[in-house]
């Protein structure tokens, strides 16, 4: 189970070749590119999937929205799932995901003056969690240290 978790997003894709580089090996990319046309978007998949095999980095491509499973596919070697709150948590360890993307925990850029569960609550809906949960929302290196959570996913919180 990867302890980090990059995930794409359009203001992040200059950077994307880099960032992937940079990561410890095991750790993995959740593509979504939803801001490309399809032709476009299984292209740069393509590229990315070079470089990640490379570092050891498992590629999971994301569904067409951004919710409870977004990232399950029963093909999938990793499948992850989002969730907000502890039934989100139960669904996603229903439908087969391997782990959960528990957020908001910090104030994000992504969805910004959106409620965020803080370091406290996060903590109780991972000790409850059946399933191996990363923080994500506002994480980076220095915010990981204050939760309690098998890794972290970051958007903007990675290299």
């Amino acid at each position: 189970m990867p302890r980090q978790v990059l995930l794409s997003d359009a203001r992040n894709d200059a950077l994307l070749d880099r960032a992937l580089r940079r990561l410890p090996q095991g750790s993995a990319l959740v593509f979504r590119h939803y801001h490309l046309a399809p032709a476009a978007r299984a292209t740069r998949l393509r590229h990315l999937r070079r470089i990640a095999a490379l570092r050891g980095v498992e590629v999971v491509l994301a569904g067409a929205g951004y919710g409870p499973a977004n990232a399950l596919s029963p093909r999938a070697r990793l499948r992850l799932a989002t969730a907000h709150t502890l039934r989100e948590i139960g669904a996603a360890a229903r439908a087969g995901a391997h782990a959960v993307l528990l957020s908001p925990v910090y104030p994000t850029r992504s969805h910004p003056g959106a409620p965020v569960l803080g370091a406290l609550r996060f903590n109780c809906l991972a000790r409850l969690s059946p399933l191996p949960v990363l923080a994500l929302g506002g994480m980076t290196r220095r915010r990981f240290a204050q939760v309690r959570a098998h890794g972290f996913a970051a958007i903007d919180g990675l290299p």
